[in-house]
């Protein structure tokens, strides 16, 4: 082989040579700079905002009506705030979720934490939005303990929450005070379980009793055991403060803007509407709203062969017969429907009454049809209406979990014992669609099945309704259900 034929080869060499030279100066290049990329600067790059949270009532949540949450729903607000999508990390438990802010998991936690001296001396916390106090609760027919030196029985709480740290302050006033600690709990279980008689005590937040209230009517508040704390989003300790910096700057304009307020407004609404017989506030709106839209009840109806009093016993718990009814989650008008319910039944305009009629009662008939055939009426009707509620993917793990304690999974008896399971981790953790706030269909059907016999019945009596005085009726943009 000459030198001529050499050359090429030796050519090439130092070109592929050259080319790797290339290659690893751009990946080191790349290194760098994401080495010296700030928080906030990762989280624009990446064009996702990571938020670390536990599943819960107040906190992170999905139903037929999308993603939900009161945490969840700023935390979204701050995302769209940074033009980035907000990406949702469920944790299992509140230690878990302490330990993973800042690292690999995501980007900040939002669960309704309150910012403890304890906690800062390991997090760092964004400037406090909300207050919440926490309150004692015991059950209802037993003895109301007006102090913690009264207690008897067991005294339960989560492990590393606010309300361990608390007890522990004030064991140093009261010497007798016990408690055990539970990790795989969250607030709302600990309110079930005083309601169900399997603790005597447990301590939780103003927000999260307030929340569950109606729903463990038998679970009450005796005293606060501190007074009021701030809750705020937790950053982890060793942060360069820019994504924080951003969060605070968020929040201050959240808060100036009356934007907190009105979702805080939102949530309490929600709340006071979802309860089981309100007949004085129904017996008004039949009085003063009904006459609008019953004939348009009955003729909807009547095309989708439905009973008009179930119809609007549907509209009623949805929007209380409010054409202009909205959510902070984008639900609008008198179904409630969703931006992707309402393209789907082509809806064209939400705040359209009969539109929105129109395709609630189509989109209540689409979920009924996609029910196995066997399952027979009524227990279609209540399936089809717990799945408008919590999501028709809820509602199979729901029947899931009835099928599995060997009970019917075509009986609404036996899967509405099951619907609040999907609250529990233990058994939300082994389904496919995760948690859901379980009792809320259970109670969303009894409502309906409530309004429409009180229809039913105020239709054959044909009586004659006065609205109590200084009640107005105003259709305006109000808010409904959360």
């Amino acid at each position: 082989m000459t030198a001529m034929d050499e050359l090429p080869r030796t050519i090439k060499r130092l070109g592929n040579r050259l080319i790797l030279i290339v290659i690893v100066s751009v990946f080191v290049a790349f290194i760098s700079s994401s080495a010296h990329m700030s928080d906030l600067e990762r989280v624009h790059a990446r064009g996702q905002l990571v938020m670390l949270t536990i599943p819960g009532a107040t906190t992170y949540f999905e139903d037929g009506h999308g993603k939900n949450g009161f945490d969840y729903l700023i935390a979204k607000a701050f995302a769209d705030s940074l033009n980035v999508k907000l990406v949702v990390k469920p944790q299992s438990t509140l230690r878990r979720l302490l330990l993973s802010v800042g690292g690999p998991q995501g980007d900040f936690a939002a669960a309704n934490i309150v910012a403890t001296e304890a906690r800062a001396k390991s997090l760092k916390f964004s400037q406090p939005f909300f207050e919440v106090t926490q309150q004692l609760i015991y059950r209802r027919g037993s003895k109301r303990p007006k102090s913690l030196d009264q207690l008897e029985g067991d005294l339960v709480v989560i492990t590393g929450s606010s309300h361990s740290e608390q007890l522990k302050k004030l064991r140093a006033s009261v010497p007798n005070l016990s408690w055990s600690e539970r990790d795989d709990l969250e607030m709302s279980d600990l309110i079930r379980m005083v309601h169900a008689g399997e603790i005597p005590y447990t301590v939780v937040d103003s927000l999260a009793y307030l929340v569950n209230r109606h729903i463990y009517p038998r679970a009450r508040k005796a005293f606060d055991i501190a007074q009021p704390q701030t809750t705020a989003w937790a950053f982890a300790s060793h942060s360069d403060d820019s994504l924080l910096n951003a969060a605070n700057a968020f929040i201050d304009s959240y808060i100036s803007s009356g934007k907190l307020a009105y979702l805080e407004q939102q949530l309490f609404a929600y709340i006071e509407n979802f309860s089981v017989g309100d007949s004085q506030r129904l017996g008004q709106l039949v009085a003063r709203r009904l006459p609008k839209y019953e004939q348009m009840f009955r003729a909807t109806a009547q095309r989708f062969d439905m009973d008009w009093a179930l119809l609007a016993a549907v509209a009623y718990q949805e929007s209380h017969w409010n054409p202009k009814a909205r959510s902070p989650t984008g639900v609008r008008g008198l179904m409630m429907l969703t931006m992707d319910t309402a393209r789907e039944m082509n809806v064209s305009n939400r705040l359209d009454a009969g539109q929105s009629l129109e395709g609630g009662a189509a989109y209540l008939v689409k979920l009924k049809a996609r029910l196995p055939k066997r399952i027979a009426e009524p227990d279609r009707t209540l399936f089809s209406l717990a799945a408008y509620n919590v999501g028709f993917g809820h509602l199979e793990d729901a029947r899931v979990l009835t099928s599995r304690s060997g009970k019917n999974p075509d009986l609404w008896v036996d899967v509405r014992a099951h619907l609040p399971l999907l609250s529990k981790k233990q058994f939300y953790s082994t389904v496919k669609h995760g948690y859901a706030r379980g009792n809320e269909p259970v109670l969303y059907v009894d409502n309906i099945q409530y309004y429409r016999t009180y229809l039913q019945l105020h239709s054959l009596s044909q009586h004659n309704f006065e609205p109590p005085p200084d009640s107005p009726d105003l259709d305006t943009d109000t808010p409904a259900s959360l």
